[in-house]
């Protein structure tokens, strides 16, 4: 942490509701927010499965009417915020509700910033850009990964020039966060895996961010603790309802963490990857987070051999640097035993996208906090290594 004149911001949702059956507290919050109509945004799977429906039906019993808006894509889209504004506008909707993972919540808060700012998603992108609050907003979560319904980031695909834009945006963090375990026990396994790589790199960007602080440095580390013990075992068995309620506070509290310290070179990189050819966000953050790592260990050697111990490695005897090694060896071997692809060649990268993917990245909001400063030339490398 750069210690001068910096103030550092603490953000976070005014209500979070955790644990096992939290996600009947729906309508209660409702009422308290005053909402008479309001949108649910979700998957096409969520609406299938009629857990949508379940959240309409609440809304319904607390006495205000619901209407589903099921086009949130795995990366969400320019179009998909605008068509679920259309549908917003048309039910004359005052109040946001988001379903699902981070796909859900982050079309949702595009929606959201939208329909009260005006204007295009895009004129969005960077940081806190907006002028006026969004409608009042619940965002329920089904995947133990992204945290975007507790934070204030909010990733959305611009399809014409195939980047994801960041928008960072203190007014579109939800009112209401719910984390509910049950929600999270149909996730598949390979699901279940990438969210969980996406949760331990979140805590582990946190931690050496430039703008770490004591507060987010508590947080990661707990996150990185709680994914080290549990991860494997949610993988293993979807039913397992302690693994599933540990995973469900570590991706909180590691939302805490970069919410407020922000990310990294891992972030940035996998944004592109994204954009350019729609793979699946925590897929791509665990391939590159040992290879960013790497990269950045020479910059902040003792925090890497704190991330070490985190994970359950025993460093005794070790000098800071080997004990630093021990925590990209940790990652390594977590992201193989939950069955990560081990390159981004396997998903399909050509490496003549490359260099116009390092580009966008070093223009990324994610890489301004990164530890160590790369060039251009770095960032290829780095995406080489990962092929």
């Amino acid at each position: 942490m750069a210690l001068g004149e910096q103030v550092y911001g603490y953000y976070i949702p005014t209500v979070n509701l955790m644990g096992i059956g939290a996600h009947k507290k729906v309508g209660e919050q409702v009422k308290i927010l005053g909402g008479r109509r309001a949108l649910i945004v979700t998957d096409a799977y969520l609406a299938k499965s009629g857990m949508a429906d379940q959240i309409k039906a609440q809304v319904e019993e607390a006495g205000a009417e619901a209407v589903i808006f099921a086009g949130a894509e795995p990366n969400p889209t320019d179009i998909n915020v605008h068509d679920g504004l259309k549908v917003f506008q048309e039910n004359r909707c005052d109040m946001i509700i988001s379903l699902g993972g981070g796909s859900s919540h982050d079309c949702a808060k595009g929606i959201g910033i939208v329909a009260t700012n005006g204007g295009n998603i895009r004129d969005y992108e960077g940081v806190d850009k907006s002028s006026k609050p969004m409608p009042p907003f619940i965002a329920v979560n089904t995947t133990a990964g992204t945290a975007s319904e507790m934070t204030r980031f909010c990733i959305i695909t611009d399809t014409d020039r195939k980047v994801k834009m960041a928008i960072v945006d203190w007014r579109v963090t939800p009112n209401v966060a719910i984390n509910d375990p049950l929600l999270m026990v149909g996730m598949p396994p390979a699901l279940t895996a990438a969210t969980g790589m996406d949760a331990l790199t979140h805590a582990v960007e946190a931690y050496v961010s430039t703008m770490a602080t004591p507060v987010t440095d508590s947080a990661a580390l707990m996150a990185m603790k709680l994914i080290a013990g549990n991860l494997r075992q949610a993988v293993a068995n979807g039913q397992n309802m302690e693994a599933r309620d540990r995973m469900a506070y570590a991706e909180f509290l590691a939302g805490m963490a970069f919410n407020n310290a922000s990310l990294g070179y891992v972030h940035a990189m996998a944004h592109q990857l994204g954009g350019f050819y729609n793979l699946p966000h925590g897929v791509c953050n665990a391939i590159l987070l040992p290879h960013v790592c790497r990269f950045n260990l020479i910059a902040c050697p003792q925090r890497f051999a704190d991330i070490a111990v985190a994970l359950g490695e025993n460093i005794e005897g070790l000098s800071v640097r080997e004990a630093a090694e021990k925590a990209i060896f940790a990652i390594q071997k977590l992201s193989e035993d939950v069955g990560i692809p081990s390159g981004l060649a396997g998903l399909g990268v050509k490496e003549e996208d490359l260099a116009i993917m390092a580009e966008n990245a070093m223009k990324d909001a994610c890489s301004l906090t990164n530890p160590r400063l790369a060039t251009l030339d770095d960032i290829i490398d780095i995406y080489r290594q990962a092929m």
